[in-house]
């Protein structure tokens, strides 16, 4: 039943699978849908979508598959203008309600096209002919929870119409993030650790509630030291040239880690296109506020977590040449890519952020370079869901 509707939602991202589909399966079986396209929308909803951030998806997915229902086939300009006048909308109580209970998308195509053939002209009311008002299955301004809505405006919000509007557009993953976003993603950059100085100021509960128990019900505080964050963070960002069209998007990233104070060291450097024998401390790369890349990979321990952001495009000269670097002023004596070698093997944790969609890494300019980026540094699309598993990366022990 609805199989098709099963590998529609797989096409769209939604991670349906076989159990949850045989759930579902279940619960129509046992009349929670109501027999109503609304019913089998939340339903199945709540049955298949384990995060709301494919709510969206999952809107889109449906609103596809059924958008037969809401009109099944062509309308003639006849039956439009029998719709043009409406009466007041129909309200019905819950108990008139349980006649309505027996939706089958064949049936309804069929009952259509045979009205269609029969109907000599306009109806308001009643609850058998393409009309206004009543209980009709076609129509509009009426009600039948079995029925598609045929012109005028929509009373009682079909399942089809709430899905096309996409109310949950905004949780998605996929998309481009904000400041708000990266705060929230960052958060879980975390290894929570008690090994900490300082003052015992956090109430234990569990040892409190031991303690007392042991003094016979005296009240008994027992105080510990809270556990702080002891994740260290480097972002390296690209700055300039052809990443000028993403300025806003890495402002936003940058905003948020400034931002972040869970973090017990959390250092920003940039570069230009390619990390050279000089990394910057600001993005203007002008090498009289810059460090040696040599110290800056003494100054910061392997225990730092790197998160290199930038699009890793740019002429090949650029990362495999020495004195390729595309400021006509600088010369780098080794070439970039040798630097950037150098980085991933210092830090085991660093990953790469590139704000250009992942369809494009292969088919753009540049796309040799990222290419090679890529095998240096696990790289990651610059929205929520590659940030997410930029920091799963940036977790796992090694």
């Amino acid at each position: 039943m609805f199989i098709n509707f099963f590998y529609m939602l797989r096409n769209y991202g939604v991670p349906v699978s076989i159990t949850e589909w045989m759930t579902l399966m279940e619960a129509l079986g046992r009349g929670m849908a109501a027999s109503s396209l609304m019913g089998f929308y939340h339903v199945a909803r709540a049955v298949l979508v384990k995060s709301e951030t494919h709510f969206d998806r999952y809107d889109m997915a449906f609103a596809n598959y059924f958008t037969g229902i809401e009109t099944p086939i062509e309308l003639t300009e006849k039956v439009l203008k029998w719709l043009e006048k409406a009466l007041p909308p129909l309200h019905i109580s819950p108990e008139e309600r349980k006649q309505f209970q027996n939706w089958d998308l064949d049936e309804l195509r069929r009952q259509l096209e045979e009205r269609l053939r029969e109907q000599k002209g306009e109806h308001h009311g009643g609850g058998n002919w393409i009309g206004t008002g009543g209980t009709s299955r076609f129509g509009h301004s009426g009600y039948n929870p079995a029925g598609v809505r045929l012109g005028g405006q929509s009373v009682n919000k079909s399942a089809v119409k709430v899905a096309a509007e996409r109310n949950f557009r905004g949780f998605r993953t996929d998309e481009t993030i904000g400041v708000r976003q990266f705060e929230v993603a960052l958060r879980k950059l975390r290894q929570l650790s008690t090994k900490v100085e300082g003052p015992k100021e956090e109430l234990d509960i569990d040892e409190t509630i031991k303690e007392t128990g042991e003094k016979g019900g005296l009240l008994q505080l027992v105080w510990s030291r809270g556990r702080k964050n002891m994740v260290k963070v480097a972002l390296i960002m690209d700055s300039g040239g052809s990443m000028m069209p993403y300025l806003q998007t890495c402002s936003q990233l940058f905003t948020a880690m400034n931002r972040s104070s869970h973090f017990k060291d959390l250092r920003f450097f940039f570069f230009h296109n390619c990390v050279y024998q000089h990394i910057y401390l600001d993005p203007s790369c002008h090498t009289k506020n810059a460090v040696r890349t040599e110290d800056f990979l003494h100054l910061l321990g392997p225990e730092y977590k790197v998160i290199f952001l930038g699009d890793a495009s740019m002429a090949p000269s650029e990362l495999l040449m020495a004195d390729g670097a595309i400021d006509w002023y600088y010369s780098n004596n080794e070439p970039g890519i040798t630097w950037l070698k150098r980085i991933a093997g210092h830090f085991p944790h660093s990953v790469w952020l590139n704000p250009i969609p992942a369809v494009y890494w292969d088919r753009t300019f540049g796309s040799y370079t990222i290419s090679m980026i890529k095998e240096l540094f696990p790289m990651f699309e610059l929205t929520v869901e590659g940030l997410e598993g930029a920091i799963k990366k940036l977790k796992v022990r090694k």
